[in-house]
């Protein structure tokens, strides 16, 4: 039975609290380590098999800091040089030393998985974008299916970039029984809740997800079943 972990990308220095980051790369800021340290102690029950990050950085450092907690050794996957499904793409994994064992797991970077990019608010002050296209404007923007901020990607553009990528690459791992941990974005996170959970265009404005927060499901029957609990008012409050 493998199971999916979607887990948000630590507190980075651009504060989400402050800026709409989007597409800004910037590490995590200290308390973002301590998320990411947090994750790797809630996941230790799980023996990671698989990994997937975004190509920005604040991604890619939680991804490593959880993998540490399980002492894993984490080598990338270079998609452009070993194309094709999931079962080619784990050919890879004879080539290096048997010694290293469960001790070894696969990572793939891609921009399928990115945030959402901001266009003209990219790494703008929240108070000064209210300011400027009102908060109704904004709140619309940053968490309605459509449309998006001006010259930025809504909701819907990152779920027709980020689904396809999801059931391509990542949901054939669930289902042949791995353990698969995915570290992304509000934006793509959201975008992969509303497939997974069959969430409406009018209800996924509700949907959040907090820095460090963990989604789990497990694979049974055909389909993926939430196993932690469901989000709290106070944590889509908790941005």
């Amino acid at each position: 039975m493998g199971h999916l972990i979607l887990v948000r990308h630590g507190e980075p220095g651009l504060k989400p609290g402050e800026r709409l980051a989007g597409w800004v790369d910037i590490s995590l800021s200290r308390k973002g380590i301590e998320e990411a340290l947090q994750c790797a102690v809630e996941l230790e029950k799980f023996e990671l098999d698989l990994a997937f990050a975004s190509n920005l950085v604040r991604t890619q450092e939680t991804l490593f800091i959880i993998l540490s907690g399980q002492k894993k050794t984490g080598v990338i996957v270079h998609e452009g040089a070993c194309d094709g499904g999931y079962s080619e793409k784990m050919n890879w994994y004879s080539s290096y030393p048997e010694k290293l064992g469960k001790k070894l797991i696969p990572i793939y970077f891609t921009p399928s998985l990115n945030e959402r990019y901001y266009g003209k608010l990219q790494g703008r002050k929240k108070q000064k974008m209210e300011e400027k296209y009102g908060a109704e404007k904004l709140a619309s923007w940053r968490w309605n299916f459509e449309p998006g901020p001006p010259e930025g990607e809504s909701l819907k553009v990152v779920y027709e970039r980020t689904v396809p990528y999801f059931k391509k690459k990542i949901l054939p791992a669930v289902k042949a029984g791995k353990n698969v941990l995915v570290c992304a974005h509000q934006g793509s996170l959201r975008a992969l809740v509303k497939y997974i959970e069959g969430i409406s265009d009018e209800d996924i404005r509700e949907v959040r997800f907090s820095t460090g927060e963990l989604a789990i499901y497990r694979y049974s029957e055909g389909k993926l079943i939430r196993e932690n609990a469901e989000m709290s008012p106070e944590t889509k409050r908790n941005l």
